[in-house]
Protein backbone atom coordinates (compact mmCIF):
# COMPACT_ATOMS: atom_id res chain seq x y z
CA UNK A 1 0.00 0.00 0.00
CA UNK A 2 1.10 3.39 -1.06
CA UNK A 3 2.07 5.80 2.15
CA UNK A 4 -1.05 7.84 1.85
CA UNK A 5 -3.32 5.03 3.22
CA UNK A 6 -3.37 4.90 7.06
CA UNK A 7 -1.48 2.10 8.55
CA UNK A 8 -4.51 0.34 10.55
CA UNK A 9 -6.64 0.58 7.22
CA UNK A 10 -3.57 -1.07 5.19
CA UNK A 11 -2.90 -3.64 7.44
CA UNK A 12 -6.47 -4.85 7.54
CA UNK A 13 -6.93 -4.59 3.82
CA UNK A 14 -3.99 -6.59 3.94
CA UNK A 15 -5.30 -9.13 6.38
CA UNK A 16 -9.05 -9.57 5.32
CA UNK A 17 -10.15 -12.73 4.09
CA UNK A 18 -12.30 -11.96 1.31
CA UNK A 19 -16.09 -13.91 -0.30
CA UNK A 20 -15.28 -13.72 -3.88
CA UNK A 21 -19.12 -13.80 -4.51
CA UNK A 22 -18.68 -14.51 -8.27
CA UNK A 23 -16.12 -16.38 -9.96
CA UNK A 24 -15.26 -19.30 -12.26
CA UNK A 25 -12.44 -22.07 -12.12
CA UNK A 26 -9.10 -21.97 -13.34
CA UNK A 27 -7.61 -24.01 -15.85
CA UNK A 28 -7.00 -27.41 -15.50
CA UNK A 29 -4.82 -27.99 -18.33
CA UNK A 30 -1.86 -26.90 -19.96
CA UNK A 31 -2.26 -24.04 -21.95
CA UNK A 32 0.46 -22.38 -23.85
CA UNK A 33 1.20 -18.35 -24.60
CA UNK A 34 -1.35 -17.70 -27.68
CA UNK A 35 -4.21 -19.26 -25.25
CA UNK A 36 -3.36 -17.67 -21.94
CA UNK A 37 -3.27 -14.26 -23.90
CA UNK A 38 -6.29 -15.03 -25.78
CA UNK A 39 -8.14 -15.92 -22.22
CA UNK A 40 -6.60 -11.86 -20.66
CA UNK A 41 -9.00 -10.77 -23.84
CA UNK A 42 -12.76 -10.85 -22.30
CA UNK A 43 -13.86 -8.86 -25.52
CA UNK A 44 -12.78 -10.97 -28.40
CA UNK A 45 -12.60 -14.34 -29.06
CA UNK A 46 -9.94 -14.36 -31.89
CA UNK A 47 -6.25 -15.45 -31.79
CA UNK A 48 -4.36 -12.03 -30.53
CA UNK A 49 -2.70 -10.65 -33.81
CA UNK A 50 0.73 -10.87 -34.46
CA UNK A 51 1.44 -6.71 -34.28
CA UNK A 52 0.86 -6.93 -30.08
CA UNK A 53 0.78 -9.04 -26.91
CA UNK A 54 -1.92 -8.69 -24.15
CA UNK A 55 1.52 -8.16 -21.74
CA UNK A 56 1.29 -4.78 -23.71
CA UNK A 57 -2.56 -4.25 -22.01
CA UNK A 58 -4.02 -3.12 -18.60
CA UNK A 59 -4.76 -6.10 -17.27
CA UNK A 60 -1.38 -7.61 -18.70
CA UNK A 61 0.98 -4.78 -17.34
CA UNK A 62 -0.94 -5.88 -13.55
CA UNK A 63 -0.31 -9.32 -14.03
CA UNK A 64 3.35 -8.22 -14.96
CA UNK A 65 3.95 -6.02 -11.35
CA UNK A 66 1.42 -8.21 -9.05
CA UNK A 67 1.64 -11.72 -9.98
CA UNK A 68 5.40 -11.60 -11.36
CA UNK A 69 6.56 -11.96 -7.35
CA UNK A 70 4.30 -14.82 -6.96
CA UNK A 71 6.30 -17.08 -9.71
CA UNK A 72 9.80 -15.44 -7.87
CA UNK A 73 10.47 -12.82 -10.47
CA UNK A 74 11.11 -9.16 -10.03
CA UNK A 75 7.81 -6.68 -10.38
CA UNK A 76 7.27 -5.56 -14.22
CA UNK A 77 9.49 -8.46 -15.30
CA UNK A 78 8.67 -8.48 -19.35
CA UNK A 79 5.97 -10.19 -21.20
CA UNK A 80 8.82 -12.80 -22.22
CA UNK A 81 10.60 -13.57 -18.78
CA UNK A 82 6.46 -13.47 -17.04
CA UNK A 83 5.50 -16.14 -19.62
CA UNK A 84 9.46 -18.28 -19.71
CA UNK A 85 9.31 -18.47 -15.75
CA UNK A 86 5.35 -19.31 -15.48
CA UNK A 87 5.79 -22.42 -18.20
CA UNK A 88 7.80 -23.86 -15.53
CA UNK A 89 5.00 -25.04 -13.65
CA UNK A 90 2.01 -27.24 -14.28
CA UNK A 91 -1.66 -26.36 -13.75
CA UNK A 92 -1.75 -27.55 -10.03
CA UNK A 93 1.15 -25.44 -8.57
CA UNK A 94 0.03 -22.69 -10.69
CA UNK A 95 -3.71 -22.88 -9.00
CA UNK A 96 -2.42 -23.42 -5.53
CA UNK A 97 0.39 -20.36 -5.60
CA UNK A 98 -2.16 -18.02 -7.30
CA UNK A 99 -5.47 -18.85 -5.02
CA UNK A 100 -3.69 -19.46 -2.26
CA UNK A 101 -2.40 -15.86 -2.60
CA UNK A 102 -5.61 -14.29 -3.05
CA UNK A 103 -6.76 -14.34 0.15
CA UNK A 104 -10.57 -15.55 -0.28
CA UNK A 105 -12.42 -17.75 2.44
CA UNK A 106 -15.19 -18.49 0.42
CA UNK A 107 -15.62 -18.45 -3.65
CA UNK A 108 -18.76 -18.35 -4.97
CA UNK A 109 -18.46 -20.87 -8.71
CA UNK A 110 -20.17 -20.08 -11.52
CA UNK A 111 -19.73 -23.38 -13.23
CA UNK A 112 -22.13 -23.08 -16.39
CA UNK A 113 -19.29 -22.05 -18.91
CA UNK A 114 -16.59 -24.20 -20.35
CA UNK A 115 -17.07 -26.53 -17.25
CA UNK A 116 -14.55 -28.90 -19.06
CA UNK A 117 -11.51 -26.74 -18.99
CA UNK A 118 -11.62 -25.44 -15.80
CA UNK A 119 -11.66 -26.45 -12.43
CA UNK A 120 -14.54 -27.51 -10.31
CA UNK A 121 -15.84 -25.87 -6.78
CA UNK A 122 -14.29 -29.23 -5.07
CA UNK A 123 -11.49 -28.35 -7.11
CA UNK A 124 -10.36 -24.98 -6.11
CA UNK A 125 -10.71 -25.68 -2.93
CA UNK A 126 -8.61 -28.14 -2.97
CA UNK A 127 -5.93 -25.47 -4.43
CA UNK A 128 -6.79 -23.26 -2.17
CA UNK A 129 -7.63 -24.65 0.63
CA UNK A 130 -11.10 -23.08 1.55
CA UNK A 131 -14.47 -23.46 0.95
CA UNK A 132 -16.49 -23.35 -2.22
CA UNK A 133 -20.44 -22.66 -3.28
CA UNK A 134 -21.75 -23.56 -6.59
CA UNK A 135 -23.88 -20.96 -8.85
CA UNK A 136 -26.64 -22.49 -10.93
CA UNK A 137 -26.91 -21.27 -14.49
CA UNK A 138 -30.85 -20.61 -15.63
CA UNK A 139 -29.84 -20.93 -18.84
CA UNK A 140 -27.98 -23.76 -18.85
CA UNK A 141 -30.23 -25.72 -16.90
CA UNK A 142 -33.14 -25.30 -19.77
CA UNK A 143 -30.62 -26.20 -22.45
CA UNK A 144 -29.72 -29.62 -20.54
CA UNK A 145 -33.32 -30.60 -19.66
CA UNK A 146 -34.38 -30.06 -23.41
CA UNK A 147 -31.02 -31.92 -24.75
CA UNK A 148 -32.10 -34.54 -22.61
CA UNK A 149 -35.48 -35.38 -24.10
CA UNK A 150 -37.97 -33.76 -21.70
CA UNK A 151 -41.13 -33.55 -23.71
CA UNK A 152 -42.05 -29.82 -24.25
CA UNK A 153 -46.02 -30.13 -22.56
CA UNK A 154 -43.75 -31.50 -19.65
CA UNK A 155 -41.26 -28.50 -19.55
CA UNK A 156 -42.64 -26.41 -17.02
CA UNK A 157 -42.61 -28.84 -14.68
CA UNK A 158 -39.47 -30.53 -15.20
CA UNK A 159 -38.04 -27.41 -14.75
CA UNK A 160 -39.22 -26.53 -11.50
CA UNK A 161 -38.72 -30.12 -10.24
CA UNK A 162 -34.69 -29.46 -11.44
CA UNK A 163 -34.63 -25.61 -9.47
CA UNK A 164 -35.70 -27.99 -6.21
CA UNK A 165 -33.64 -29.96 -6.24
CA UNK A 166 -30.87 -27.00 -6.37
CA UNK A 167 -32.50 -25.65 -3.71
CA UNK A 168 -32.23 -28.71 -1.92
CA UNK A 169 -28.65 -28.80 -2.09
CA UNK A 170 -26.61 -26.85 0.20
CA UNK A 171 -23.36 -26.37 -1.90
CA UNK A 172 -25.78 -24.24 -4.53
CA UNK A 173 -26.64 -20.75 -2.77
CA UNK A 174 -28.03 -19.02 -5.95
CA UNK A 175 -28.76 -18.89 -9.72
CA UNK A 176 -27.49 -16.57 -12.56
CA UNK A 177 -29.04 -15.54 -15.72
CA UNK A 178 -26.88 -14.56 -18.86
CA UNK A 179 -29.97 -13.14 -20.72
CA UNK A 180 -27.13 -10.15 -21.80
CA UNK A 181 -25.56 -12.68 -24.13
CA UNK A 182 -29.22 -14.44 -25.03
CA UNK A 183 -31.48 -11.77 -25.71
CA UNK A 184 -30.33 -8.50 -24.15
CA UNK A 185 -32.55 -6.89 -21.37
CA UNK A 186 -34.94 -4.96 -23.31
CA UNK A 187 -37.81 -7.78 -23.19
CA UNK A 188 -41.09 -8.60 -21.95
CA UNK A 189 -40.14 -9.26 -18.74
CA UNK A 190 -43.88 -9.90 -17.50
CA UNK A 191 -44.60 -13.56 -16.25
CA UNK A 192 -45.50 -15.82 -19.17
CA UNK A 193 -48.25 -17.99 -18.82
CA UNK A 194 -48.01 -21.82 -19.26
CA UNK A 195 -49.15 -22.47 -22.60
CA UNK A 196 -46.06 -19.95 -23.69
CA UNK A 197 -43.96 -21.45 -21.97
CA UNK A 198 -45.03 -24.85 -23.40
CA UNK A 199 -45.30 -23.67 -26.85
CA UNK A 200 -41.38 -22.01 -26.77
CA UNK A 201 -39.79 -24.96 -25.25
CA UNK A 202 -41.18 -26.75 -27.91
CA UNK A 203 -39.67 -24.52 -30.86
CA UNK A 204 -36.36 -24.40 -28.68
CA UNK A 205 -36.43 -28.16 -28.88
CA UNK A 206 -37.22 -28.86 -32.29
CA UNK A 207 -33.64 -27.20 -33.30
CA UNK A 208 -32.15 -30.70 -32.00
CA UNK A 209 -28.16 -30.87 -31.63
CA UNK A 210 -26.58 -28.75 -28.80
CA UNK A 211 -29.17 -25.59 -27.69
CA UNK A 212 -28.81 -22.23 -26.74
CA UNK A 213 -31.60 -20.51 -25.64
CA UNK A 214 -32.22 -17.41 -26.92
CA UNK A 215 -36.33 -17.19 -26.17
CA UNK A 216 -36.89 -14.42 -23.69
CA UNK A 217 -40.31 -16.26 -22.74
CA UNK A 218 -38.05 -19.61 -21.15
CA UNK A 219 -35.69 -16.91 -19.90
CA UNK A 220 -38.13 -14.70 -17.48
CA UNK A 221 -40.04 -18.09 -16.79
CA UNK A 222 -36.55 -19.13 -15.10
CA UNK A 223 -36.27 -16.02 -13.31
CA UNK A 224 -39.26 -16.12 -11.47
CA UNK A 225 -39.49 -19.17 -10.63
CA UNK A 226 -36.15 -19.09 -9.37
CA UNK A 227 -37.31 -15.85 -7.29
CA UNK A 228 -40.34 -17.91 -6.16
CA UNK A 229 -37.79 -20.40 -4.07
CA UNK A 230 -35.83 -17.66 -2.61
CA UNK A 231 -32.90 -17.64 -4.58
CA UNK A 232 -30.70 -14.62 -4.74
CA UNK A 233 -30.62 -14.31 -8.50
CA UNK A 234 -27.32 -13.39 -10.19
CA UNK A 235 -27.60 -10.79 -13.82
CA UNK A 236 -24.39 -10.55 -15.74
CA UNK A 237 -24.45 -6.84 -16.60
CA UNK A 238 -22.35 -4.76 -18.97
CA UNK A 239 -19.00 -6.00 -20.02
CA UNK A 240 -18.33 -9.37 -21.65
CA UNK A 241 -17.34 -10.58 -24.91
CA UNK A 242 -18.57 -9.31 -28.09
CA UNK A 243 -21.29 -12.04 -28.01
CA UNK A 244 -23.57 -9.12 -26.59
CA UNK A 245 -24.76 -5.85 -27.75
CA UNK A 246 -23.38 -3.66 -25.08
CA UNK A 247 -25.77 -1.28 -25.19
CA UNK A 248 -28.81 -3.82 -24.32
CA UNK A 249 -27.38 -4.55 -21.41
CA UNK A 250 -27.95 -1.11 -19.36
CA UNK A 251 -29.23 -2.49 -16.00
CA UNK A 252 -31.86 0.16 -16.28
CA UNK A 253 -33.78 -1.52 -19.10
CA UNK A 254 -34.54 -4.39 -15.80
CA UNK A 255 -36.67 -1.93 -14.15
CA UNK A 256 -40.13 -3.13 -15.03
CA UNK A 257 -39.05 -6.97 -14.10
CA UNK A 258 -37.25 -4.95 -10.60
CA UNK A 259 -40.16 -3.22 -9.92
CA UNK A 260 -42.41 -6.17 -10.21
CA UNK A 261 -40.37 -9.43 -9.24
CA UNK A 262 -40.82 -10.88 -6.16
CA UNK A 263 -38.13 -9.38 -4.20
CA UNK A 264 -35.33 -11.80 -3.45
CA UNK A 265 -31.75 -10.27 -3.72
CA UNK A 266 -31.06 -9.16 -7.42
CA UNK A 267 -27.21 -9.26 -7.70
CA UNK A 268 -25.72 -7.22 -10.73
CA UNK A 269 -22.76 -8.47 -11.82
CA UNK A 270 -19.74 -6.19 -13.48
CA UNK A 271 -21.99 -3.71 -14.48
CA UNK A 272 -19.03 -1.33 -16.67
CA UNK A 273 -19.62 0.60 -17.96
CA UNK A 274 -23.08 1.22 -16.26
CA UNK A 275 -21.38 0.83 -12.99
CA UNK A 276 -23.64 4.24 -11.81
CA UNK A 277 -26.86 2.92 -13.01
CA UNK A 278 -26.33 -0.07 -10.95
CA UNK A 279 -25.72 1.89 -7.80
CA UNK A 280 -28.95 4.07 -8.74
CA UNK A 281 -30.58 0.62 -8.48
CA UNK A 282 -29.15 -0.28 -5.73
CA UNK A 283 -29.82 2.50 -3.54
CA UNK A 284 -33.55 2.57 -5.33
CA UNK A 285 -34.71 -0.96 -4.49
CA UNK A 286 -34.11 -2.75 -1.24
CA UNK A 287 -33.51 -6.18 -3.08
CA UNK A 288 -30.93 -5.04 -5.21
CA UNK A 289 -26.79 -5.55 -4.75
CA UNK A 290 -24.38 -4.59 -7.20
CA UNK A 291 -20.10 -5.47 -7.60
CA UNK A 292 -17.65 -4.13 -10.30
CA UNK A 293 -15.82 -7.61 -10.31
CA UNK A 294 -15.00 -8.38 -14.18
CA UNK A 295 -13.52 -5.02 -15.17
CA UNK A 296 -11.41 -4.51 -12.12
CA UNK A 297 -8.99 -6.76 -13.54
CA UNK A 298 -8.91 -5.61 -17.14
CA UNK A 299 -8.74 -1.75 -16.35
CA UNK A 300 -5.49 -2.70 -14.13
CA UNK A 301 -4.39 0.21 -12.13
CA UNK A 302 -7.14 1.91 -13.36
CA UNK A 303 -9.46 -0.06 -11.48
CA UNK A 304 -9.14 2.80 -8.43
CA UNK A 305 -11.24 5.35 -10.55
CA UNK A 306 -13.93 2.13 -10.93
CA UNK A 307 -14.00 1.50 -7.64
CA UNK A 308 -14.71 4.70 -6.63
CA UNK A 309 -17.00 5.32 -9.16
CA UNK A 310 -18.50 2.49 -7.50
CA UNK A 311 -19.08 4.22 -4.11
CA UNK A 312 -20.82 6.85 -5.25
CA UNK A 313 -24.54 6.59 -4.64
CA UNK A 314 -25.23 2.81 -3.48
CA UNK A 315 -25.45 2.20 0.27
CA UNK A 316 -22.27 0.45 1.25
CA UNK A 317 -24.28 -2.61 1.99
CA UNK A 318 -25.32 -3.31 -1.07
CA UNK A 319 -22.36 -3.79 -3.03
CA UNK A 320 -19.73 -6.84 -3.04
CA UNK A 321 -16.30 -8.24 -4.28
CA UNK A 322 -15.93 -10.19 -6.54
CA UNK A 323 -13.34 -11.13 -9.66
CA UNK A 324 -15.07 -13.24 -11.73
CA UNK A 325 -11.71 -14.72 -12.43
CA UNK A 326 -11.96 -17.87 -15.34
CA UNK A 327 -9.09 -19.49 -17.08
CA UNK A 328 -5.54 -18.24 -15.71
CA UNK A 329 -5.75 -18.23 -11.84
CA UNK A 330 -3.39 -15.27 -12.31
CA UNK A 331 -7.29 -13.52 -12.22
CA UNK A 332 -8.60 -14.92 -9.26
CA UNK A 333 -5.35 -13.34 -7.41
CA UNK A 334 -5.52 -10.10 -9.62
CA UNK A 335 -8.88 -9.34 -8.69
CA UNK A 336 -8.29 -9.38 -4.86
CA UNK A 337 -4.99 -7.35 -5.03
CA UNK A 338 -6.26 -4.50 -7.22
CA UNK A 339 -9.43 -4.31 -5.41
CA UNK A 340 -6.99 -4.16 -1.78
CA UNK A 341 -5.56 -1.86 -3.83
CA UNK A 342 -8.17 0.27 -4.80
CA UNK A 343 -10.06 0.35 -1.41
CA UNK A 344 -7.25 1.23 0.08
CA UNK A 345 -6.47 4.57 -1.69
CA UNK A 346 -9.90 5.55 -2.14
CA UNK A 347 -10.72 5.23 1.43
CA UNK A 348 -7.59 6.62 2.14
CA UNK A 349 -8.32 9.73 0.60
CA UNK A 350 -11.46 9.78 2.42
CA UNK A 351 -10.36 9.82 5.60
CA UNK A 352 -7.34 11.52 5.22
CA UNK A 353 -9.67 14.81 3.92
CA UNK A 354 -11.61 14.10 7.39
CA UNK A 355 -15.08 12.46 5.39
CA UNK A 356 -14.62 9.17 7.51
CA UNK A 357 -12.79 7.60 10.15
CA UNK A 358 -10.67 4.76 9.99
CA UNK A 359 -12.82 2.46 12.08
CA UNK A 360 -15.58 3.59 9.50
CA UNK A 361 -12.99 2.48 6.37
CA UNK A 362 -12.34 -0.58 7.73
CA UNK A 363 -15.71 -0.95 8.22
CA UNK A 364 -16.80 -0.52 4.53
CA UNK A 365 -13.88 -2.75 3.41
CA UNK A 366 -15.73 -5.46 5.99
CA UNK A 367 -19.32 -4.81 4.07
CA UNK A 368 -18.02 -4.77 0.64
CA UNK A 369 -15.92 -7.56 0.88
CA UNK A 370 -17.27 -10.15 3.59
CA UNK A 371 -20.12 -9.55 5.06
CA UNK A 372 -22.81 -8.38 2.33
CA UNK A 373 -22.31 -11.85 0.48
CA UNK A 374 -22.73 -13.68 3.78
CA UNK A 375 -25.95 -12.13 4.75
CA UNK A 376 -27.52 -12.28 1.05
CA UNK A 377 -25.83 -16.19 0.41
CA UNK A 378 -26.73 -16.88 3.76
CA UNK A 379 -23.29 -18.79 4.82
CA UNK A 380 -23.93 -18.41 8.52
CA UNK A 381 -27.06 -19.85 8.35
CA UNK A 382 -25.77 -22.32 6.03
CA UNK A 383 -22.95 -23.24 8.60
CA UNK A 384 -24.98 -23.26 11.58
CA UNK A 385 -27.38 -25.47 9.76
CA UNK A 386 -25.12 -28.23 8.57
CA UNK A 387 -23.03 -28.28 12.11
CA UNK A 388 -19.85 -26.71 10.99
Amino acid sequence: MRAEVPDGLARHLRDADLVDHHVHGAFTGPVDRAGFEAALNEGSTDPVPEFMTQFDSPIGLAIRRWCAPVLGLEPLASGDEYWSRRAQFGPDELSGRFLRAAGVARWVVDTGFKGDQISTPEQMTASSGVAASSILRLERLTEDLLEAGAAAPDYPQAFRAALDRAVADPDTVGVKTIAAYRTGFDVDWSRPDEAAVVESAGRLAARGGELRVDDPVLIAFAVHEAADRGLPIQVHVGFGDRDLDLHRTDPLLLLPLLRTMRPVPVMLLHCYPFHRHAGYLAQAFDHVHFDVGLAINHLGVRSTSLVAEALDTAPFAKQLYSSDAFGPPELHLLGSVLWRRAMGLVLGDWIRTGNCTEADAIRIVDMIGVHNAERVYGFSRRSADSGL
